[in-house]
């Protein structure tokens, strides 16, 4: 889980990753959980606010699965116009509860898309949730993340990660549900 606590202490993000990978397009197929997609005009708009937060990790080479409970909120930065996506919770894995978190950073754009950069400014993804639906890639070392996000309603958005390469093989599927 990039940039997450993991086991009780920080996991760096690795300085090899690279940025965004130029085919990031939306994907009719991607379909996490099912949903519907429910087209936003503005990403940053859609997700500001606090969400809860349910995700299922699943290590596919030793066959173990863990589950991340927690909180999201996307607050304004402070300067301009960029929003702070910070989670925060507990991950269960193998039997044992450890605190969990990352810090990710949103910046919107004119056209309703944003780009998604890591807490030190090096880019991530980019996000255009306009038809409901977005497809992300980003390499990192050997390793290539695919992300699926899927805005199923006002309160509800879904994201499905696919990490694969020599150092990972892992599917995480996330629930967001907006706090009352």
């Amino acid at each position: 889980m990039s940039g997450e606590r993991d086991r009780g202490r920080r996991v760096p993000e690795p300085e090899r990753c690279a940025g965004p990978v130029a085919d990031a397009a939306p994907e009719p197929d991607a379909d996490p959980g099912g949903a519907r997609p429910y087209p936003v005009p503005d990403a940053a708009a859609y997700l500001a606010g606090r969400w809860d937060v349910e995700r299922t990790v699943h290590d596919l080479r030793t066959g173990t699965e863990g589950h991340f409970r927690g909180t999201a909120e996307f607050r304004p930065e402070g300067t301009g116009d960029a929003l702070l996506h910070v989670e925060e919770g507990r991950l269960t894995w193998d039997g044992t509860v450890y605190p969990a978190s990352r810090t990710l950073r949103l910046r919107p754009r004119p056209d309703g898309t944003a780009g998604v950069e890591f807490a030190d400014g090096r880019p991530f993804h980019d996000l255009d949730l306009r038809t409901g639906r977005w497809t992300a890639r980003h390499p990192c070392a050997e390793d290539r993340y695919e992300g699926s996000f899927t805005a199923v309603a006002a309160d509800d958005w879904r994201l499905r990660w696919r990490v694969g390469g020599p150092a990972k093989d892992q599917l995480l599927r996330s629930v967001y549900r907006r706090r009352g």
